[in-house]
């Protein structure tokens, strides 16, 4: 066994965020769909990412910026908040570039928040899952590792989440095999190489990846399933995602 543990949580409700040791190293997965969308505005050129809890917060910290270029994105529950964009990559590519984006999501931006009293946080999905995992690899190799599921609403699992968990735990076994797993991420990583080949059949088979389907968004879950197509580490840093 490894002597340091890497452990998964299976939704954002598990955190305490009173009991979060600062020096774990926290990586929050919402592969459908906060932390893809982190990833992609970051590549495309977005100044950096603000995760806000709801669309009130989003609103109070755009106003407070009003001197700074911004773009507000956000949904609760599956819908677009009211003058808000779909925070969608496929959407916002065009969109964000040299700009601060303001995030609001149901799971994802809330799981972030959650563990802020960590000084080491990232976001991944399966579209930067090696970038990550490489920098853990390199700069952490000392700490505990927690993974954290964003899940959905009402403490439900999502099973991408764990996918994406899975799949970041193979990239960084690979690298460096030195973490000892716990149960729980032993069990995401088993998950993941039985189905490593099957990303988009995963992501749309999930409830989220259906109720994306159903909103005519199958390219954004197609776009979320692709393992390792961005190369970013977004970096949670006094507020802000920016990259590493």
């Amino acid at each position: 066994m490894g002597k340091h543990k890497l452990h998964v949580l299976l939704s954002k409700e598990e955190v305490n965020p009173e009991k979060i040791d600062p020096e774990t190293v926290v990586v929050v997965f919402d592969v459908l769909l906060a932390t893809t969308t982190i990833a992609a505005v970051l590549q495309y050129g977005a100044n950096e990412v603000i995760p806000v809890v709801n669309g009130g917060e989003g609103l109070k910290v755009a106003e407070g910026l009003q001197q700074t270029a911004t773009i507000l994105t956000g949904e609760y529950g599956g819908r677009t908040i009211e003058g808000f964009i779909e925070p969608l990559p496929t959407i916002l590519r065009d969109l964000v570039a040299e700009k601060t984006m303001i995030l609001s999501t149901t799971n994802g931006t809330v799981a972030i928040r959650n563990v802020t009293k960590a000084k080491n946080i990232y976001a991944a999905s399966l579209v930067n899952a090696s970038a990550v995992a490489k920098e853990i690899a390199t700069n952490h190799t000392d700490k505990k590792v927690l993974l954290v599921c964003a899940g959905g609403s009402n403490r439900r699992f999502a099973m991408e989440d764990f996918y994406g968990a899975g799949c970041f735990i193979d990239k960084l076994m690979h690298q460096n095999p030195s973490w000892a797993l716990t149960d729980s991420a032993n069990t995401a990583l088993l998950f993941y190489r039985g189905n490593e080949t099957e990303s988009e059949r995963i992501l749309t088979n999930s409830e989220t990846g259906q109720m994306l389907v159903q909103m005519g968004l199958v390219k954004d879950v197609r776009f979320a399933s692709e393992i390792d197509r961005i190369d970013v580490v977004p970096q949670f840093e006094n507020g802000e995602m920016t990259l590493k």
